[in-house]
């Protein structure tokens, strides 16, 4: 009994390259893998520093209220949205915002 096994031929460069990119060829395929690569890896650095940042926020509030004060500091978080929206625009006082939901309240 034989086994008969194919190999696919690769992409031409100008032909469609995978249906997983959207590009059209298959040196752009190779480009947006890369460069997906590439935002994968800044996504991961994004999503440790944003877990650092709560855990220094729960710091501050726990000294805050350790000491009598409010858990939350309403002129210093208009400060961050300002500077994120200085820096960003508009979708920087809705990440901002994020950022400041997320590191609220754990204490």
């Amino acid at each position: 009994m034989s086994t008969v096994t194919t190999t696919p031929a690769p992409a031409p460069a100008h032909g469609p390259a995978s249906a997983d990119t959207g590009a059209g060829t298959g040196a752009a395929a190779a480009l947006i893998d890369g460069a997906r690569e590439r935002i994968d890896e800044l996504d991961g650095r994004i999503i440790g520093l944003v877990q650092e940042r709560i855990a220094v926020s729960e710091a501050i509030q726990q000294a805050r209220m350790t000491s009598g004060g409010r858990r939350v500091n309403l002129s210093r978080e208009m400060e961050i949205l300002n500077h994120y929206s200085g820096q960003l625009g508009k979708p920087g006082t809705a990440l901002a915002m994020t950022l400041l939901e997320l590191c609220r309240g754990r204490v």
